[in-house]
């Protein structure tokens, strides 16, 4: 910190005294003889104040915000912005004030205002371009010097820019750009930051085999977001490096100057999606700072992703609660998670409920994600107790822990099968659903009562209650499709299945789901939180707000096609290196996915883009409660006939479904 002070500090003082600088030579410059010394004797009066006023037009303008080792053009438009400014307020001056009250001339002049206005862009903008010229000399001859690997870049040219600044910068070591491939014709035959543009994507063999003659070996490629989006066609640069036997990497993010650049192996999900959702980052970063968050089930897939974004949104202490001792092992030896102060982990069942609330009570969360779940479709439909018992029982006391715990809000996981559910999974998810909404539901109405007896006029331990009430826990979920990279997931399966020769096994060859990212998964379910928090806190939203968040996951994928693709990217053909198998549907699947119920109204959700939502639709507390003693007694009695009616009676489209799956087994069998 005293470090960076001092860094300021001087660059604070290396613009005030370019600005005297700036005055000086304009009037040596200018004046001569009688003139200039007759300026010189009154400038000890008038440069003080002026060099004052021109530090904090500099601090307004960011001139102390960017590193000089980054200063780019837009730190050059700063400069002129502010030199503008002090320009004007001479012009004023001078012909206004100074020169006729004082001294009857004009002290500058409108051509030594002019010459300062130049004088003082080159002494302010000079030193910082040959600062960063400088540092960028270094980092050549330092990667000269170093165990470089000779590469070849792809992309168009404003992603080779990013990632020749990061090299340049050292953020991405041990690379040494040899040449760019650009799919641009335009672009061919130029340079980039001194590096060629040795041709197009498709003249890749060619150009490896002409560096290789001229002695420059190509040792790595390296594919910028442009060369693997779909019109490129990146199967066949996967197909082309893999016959030339080169790694390839892709750039994983883009920052300004290279800051936030990051190289990754490339993988076959990167390539399947439409592209990924952007997320408001500061909206995040400003809920999550200094908060304390609770992630159930975070040793899972998505739980674990949860727990590194909420930490690097600035959370202050995260806690791990997962029932499975090396799920709970892998997540805290994350990198980013493993050593660090604010994360901990406990092992504990969401099914123990005295447990879970003296955890939690222990922990004082005030944000509670729900991740813990059973999610295998086959499985639920065999061991159907077991999903009630942690799906549905689970989560009620997760709910109920949340709420005893005083957390500001509980963000329940919930999955696109809910929705008209066919399967013990969507069910399960849907009931939880409506058990939160109910919760959510009566602590908007206590909030409502309590304001009501504050604006009557209570005494003051009413208006206390009141304040209480306006930060009521709000109790939300999220609807996820299928998250690539997860336990479980199709496109690990296809990929082992690739891996071994084939077969690729689809249960049907219409079928189609919604996909999204690990990542994307996470930043949805925060995002649900700050928007579901920010509405508590807002007494207009009244009857408006949401009760369960979608992403936008473009158009649904068919498998088939997934599959075919995938083939295609590990270098095989379907069909002739690996066949495509069906197998037939599973208990429980359905060939379409739904996000939202036709009776579940939407909602608006300005300043928020990528996420959808709905308003809550579910039964009384006192119904629910019912439901969930009968649940429990067929749990007991292992009646499944007894617990599919209730759950019937609580979202009439899985009696439907059942009925309507049971008549068609009927008319097949005869």
């Amino acid at each position: 910190m005293r470090r960076q002070i001092l860094k300021t500090a001087t660059i604070i003082v290396h613009d005030l005294v370019a600005t005297a600088l700036a005055v000086l030579l304009t009037f040596v410059i200018r004046f001569d003889g009688p003139l200039l010394a007759e300026r010189l004797a009154h400038l000890p009066v008038l440069l003080p104040p002026f060099v004052a006023c021109a530090g904090l037009v500099y601090r307004a303008f960011g001139l102390y915000r960017t590193k000089w080792r980054f200063a780019s053009l837009p730190d050059l438009a700063n400069i002129v912005r502010a030199v503008a400014v002090l320009t004007l307020l001479l012009l004023v001056v001078d012909y206004v004030l100074v020169s006729p009250v004082l001294f009857g001339i004009y002290f500058f002049g409108k051509i030594a205002i002019g010459l300062y206005f130049v004088l003082q862009i080159f002494l302010l903008g000079g030193p910082r371009l040959a600062f960063r010229y400088l540092k960028y000399s270094r980092s050549r001859q330092s990667a000269a010097r170093a165990a470089s690997t000779p590469t070849l870049l792809i992309g168009r040219g404003h992603d080779i820019e990013v990632v020749l600044r990061a090299i340049e910068s050292g953020a991405v070591r041990k690379l040494d750009p040899k040449g760019i491939l650009s799919p641009r014709a335009e672009e061919q035959g130029q340079t980039m930051r001194g590096v060629p543009v040795l041709g197009a994507v498709s003249d890749l063999e060619e150009v490896v085999a002409g560096l290789s003659q001229r002695g420059v070996p190509i040792r790595r490629l390296v594919a910028t977001p442009s060369a693997l989006a779909p019109e490129a066609e990146p199967e066949a640069l996967i197909a082309r490096a893999r016959r030339l036997g080169l790694p390839l990497a892709r750039v994983t993010s883009l920052g300004d100057a290279g800051r936030g650049a990051e190289l990754a192996p490339i993988e076959i999900e990167d390539l399947l999606l439409r592209p990924t959702v952007a997320i408001d980052r500061p909206r995040l970063e400003h809920f999550l700072t200094g908060r304390r968050v609770v992630v159930t089930g975070g040793g899972g897939s998505i739980g674990s992703e949860i727990c590194a974004r909420a930490v690097a949104f600035g959370a202050s202490a995260v806690l791990v609660l997962e029932s499975s001792e090396p799920a709970l092992h892998g997540v805290l030896s994350r990198p980013g998670l493993s050593g660090h102060a604010g994360v901990s982990g406990v092992i504990a069942d969401i099914r123990d409920r005295d447990r879970l609330f003296r955890v939690l009570k222990e922990f004082r969360p005030d944000y509670v994600f729900h991740a813990a779940a059973l999610k295998q479709v086959p499985y639920l439909e065999r061991d159907w107790s077991e999903g009630i018992k942690t799906n549905v029982f689970g989560s009620v006391n997760v709910a109920d822990a949340t709420l005893a715990a005083g957390a500001k809000a509980l963000v329940m996981i919930s999955t696109d099968k809910a929705i008209e559910p066919v399967s013990q999974l969507g069910v399960t998810k849907r009931f939880a659903e409506m058990y939160a909404q109910a919760l959510d539901a009566g602590r908007q109405d206590a909030g409502r009562q309590a304001a009501g007896r504050q604006a009557a006029g209570r005494q003051a331990a009413d208006r206390q209650a009141a304040d209480r009430q306006a930060d009521e826990t709000r109790l939300v979920a999220v609807r996820f499709g299928n998250v690539l990279g997860s336990v479980g997931s199709v496109v690990p399966v296809f990929k082992a299945q690739i891996a071994r020769g084939g077969p690729v096994t689809l249960t049907h060859p219409d079928m189609v789901r919604y996909f999204m990212t690990v990542r994307e998964a996470a930043d949805l379910v925060l995002t649900a939180a700050s928007h579901a928090d920010r509405e508590a806190r807002d007494p207009g939203a009244g009857d408006q707000r949401a009760a369960v968040y979608v992403l936008k996951m473009g158009q649904p994928v068919r498998i088939r096609d997934l599959a075919e693709r995938m083939i295609r990217l590990a270098g095989f053909e379907p069909g002739e290196d690996i066949d495509v198998v069906v197998t037939g549907a599973r208990p429980g699947e359905r060939l379409n996915e739904i996000l939202f119920a036709r009776d579940e109204p939407m909602v608006n959700l300005a300043g928020i883009d990528g996420v959808m939502a709905a308003k809550p639709v579910f039964a009384d507390r006192a119904q629910l409660a019912a439901w969930l003693d009968r649940l429990a007694a067929a749990v007991a009695a292992d009646d499944r006939a007894a617990a599919d009616r209730v759950f019937g009676e609580a979202i009439p489209d899985f009696l439907h479904r059942a009925e309507a799956a049971g008549e068609a087994a009927l008319s097949r069998a005869g």
